[in-house]
């Protein structure tokens, strides 16, 4: 039951880091390591199908290895995370001080995203 259940957790942590790739202010890379460990524990199989796949496995071994997200992850997320947050604050809030967090919130989530370094 219990590697069930992590298989589970697993699956749904990678819906959620495939869906950060797209999504702003969903993390990425912690899913995916989440993913790792879930899949590990519970299917050698789908450990090793995550870890080969040709981009979220280079995601994953770079972090593990090296600590660093991929540049064009950074870019890609920092883009999409500053045009969500421009195009909320500016056509969706009226209310200057929720303006005023979201602009906080991602300059936050920049700082993070930025302290990685940078991988290829």
């Amino acid at each position: 039951m219990g590697r069930v259940i992590l298989i589970i957790a697993g699956t749904i942590s990678l819906g959620l880091g495939i869906l950060g790739m797209f999504v702003p202010l969903l993390p990425t890379v912690p899913f995916l390591l989440l993913t790792a460990s879930c899949y590990m524990k519970s299917s050698d199989k789908l450990y090793d199908r995550l870890i080969s796949h040709r981009i979220l496995g280079k995601i994953i071994t770079d972090y593990r290895e090296n600590k660093t997200i991929p540049l064009k992850i950074k870019i890609s997320s920092l883009t999409l995370l500053w045009l969500s947050i421009i195009i909320s604050a500016f056509v969706f809030v009226d209310l200057i001080w929720v303006r005023i967090l979201l602009f906080v919130i991602a300059a936050g989530v920049t700082a993070h995203i930025l302290s990685y370094k940078s991988g290829k």
